[in-house]
Formats: structure tokens, sequence, C-alpha cells
């Protein structure tokens, strides 16, 4: 899938510097962090999903 986007002012300043310093092209960097944010669970599910283990800590204990 190609997706578009415009990037502009600090933003644009900022990738490109980051891919400067990476020596690769700033449209590589860009791609690899969007596939680092979808590859990664979110944040919050993994914050509930330890809440939910932490609460229910003693029932999973009985019913192993």
């Amino acid at each position: 899938m190609k997706i578009a986007i415009e990037v502009t002012g600090p933003e644009e300043r900022a990738l490109t510097a980051a891919a400067t310093r990476l020596n690769i092209p700033a449209t590589e960097l860009a791609a690899a962090a969007v596939r680092d944010l979808v590859s990664q669970p979110e944040q919050d599910f993994a914050q509930l999903a330890a809440r939910i283990m932490a609460k229910n800590e003693a029932l999973y204990r009985r019913l192993a």
C-alpha cells in the first residue's frame, strides 16, 4: 500500500535531520516509524491487561 503524507515545517526538518544522521532517505525513516508504530501492541491495551491480570491473580491461581 502506498500512502502519501505532507510533512512541513519543524516536522520536515526533524525528519530530514534524523535521516541524515542515520544516513538513510527520509522516506525510508518515515516508513520505518510507521512500521514500528503498527507492530507494537497499544500501550492502553497492555496496561489494561496487566491491571486485569493483577486484579484476578487469586482466581487464576485457584483455577490453575
